[in-house]
């Protein structure tokens, strides 16, 4: 099969024959039919995050077809499945007993500690994978998988703030703007300087007010999320809320935070992270997207592309995910 591998971190993804995945007693085999590429993605090719298995093929969006299954597998093959960035957890730590196996200390993560969806086929464990409703086509429902689910955490960690500010317009806002307003949130988004197609796309999605991350909302907010990795945004953000208002950060590595006054985090004022995701959240935000409906948008690239979509998405140059489409 052909694989994008990442050999060491900071280089080019390399284009590489490998030979294709058996799947053990609890794995499935995936013919991958389409991958789409993460901020997540830029920094573990980046070296951004700790321990990343190298050699390691990056992609935690995938959709595809089951071709083979293990012996304990409860995935029949002809199933499409989608497989996100939570690839298995201990099922025995406080975490995972608490209901919090996103937090598992033993958790490994796809296309971090295990090979991803950059390539042509992949196994996966079938406890991780998750039915893709008919209503996607298969580029349409990658970004679901990961934008889509850390954009629902997010969501939720947000309680129920009716003025909603989103920091950083792509991926996971463009999908989690939508799921806000089909719940009757006002939704106010905020991007990189100048950036007037991201404004106009965020006010299409049905944002009530977009501009500048340098200007002010024209009301004070309930809660905001940050997606954007700019630690810079959170003193930012929680100038932008109300006295109880929660700042939720929703990515996986932020650039370093400054100090600030602790006026601005006064009043009950609450700053969370979300980390990873849980089965839970797959399973409850896949079922609400096609109700919403969601409507992902998409940039395609051919598998040998990978390199060419990471730096568009590294300088912005995208407006919604960026896919890999396997032929």
């Amino acid at each position: 099969m052909k694989a994008m591998v990442l050999t060491a971190p900071g280089r080019p993804l390399e284009m590489q024959d490998r030979p294709i995945p058996e799947p053990g007693p609890e794995q499935v085999l995936i013919k991958v039919r389409a991958c789409a590429v993460c901020r997540t993605d830029l920094h573990v090719v980046d070296g951004d995050l700790p321990e990343i298995s190298i050699p390691v093929i990056p992609g935690h969006e995938i959709v595809g077809e089951v071709v083979a299954a293990g012996s304990a597998a409860c995935i029949e093959p002809g199933q499409r499945v989608g497989v996100p960035w939570l690839g298995h957890t201990c099922g025995d730590c406080r975490y995972c007993r608490d209901d919090q196996e996103n937090l598992c200390d033993s958790a490994r993560f796809t296309g971090y500690q295990i090979d991803g969806g950059f390539a042509e086929m992949t196994v996966a464990d079938h406890r991780y994978c998750f039915r893709i409703d008919p209503f996607y086509d298969d580029v349409d429902a990658t970004p679901l998988l990961c934008a889509g689910l850390i954009g629902y955490r997010s969501l939720v960690m947000a309680g129920d703030a009716r003025r909603l500010g989103i920091y950083g317009f792509g991926a996971a806002a463009h999908i989690i703007a939508q799921v806000a307003c089909w719940q009757d949130r006002q939704v106010y988004a905020f991007t990189r300087p100048g950036d007037e197609l991201a404004q106009d796309f965020a006010r299409q999605l049905g944002a009530v007010w977009a501009g500048d991350s340098e200007q002010s909302a024209p009301e004070l907010l309930d809660a905001a999320i940050i997606f954007a990795p700019v630690g810079e945004l959170l003193p930012t953000a929680l100038r932008a809320v109300r006295k109880g208002g929660i700042v939720v950060c929703g990515g996986i590595h932020m650039t370093d935070i400054p100090s600030f006054p602790y006026s601005i985090l006064w009043g009950e004022r609450v700053v969370r992270s979300v980390a990873n995701l849980s089965r839970r959240d797959a399973e409850e935000f896949l079922a609400i997207a096609p109700r919403v409906p969601v409507l992902t948008r998409t940039v395609p690239y051919r598998l040998e592309q990978a390199n060419e979509a990471l730096e568009d998405l590294r300088h912005g140059r995208l407006s919604g995910a960026a896919v890999l489409v396997m032929d």
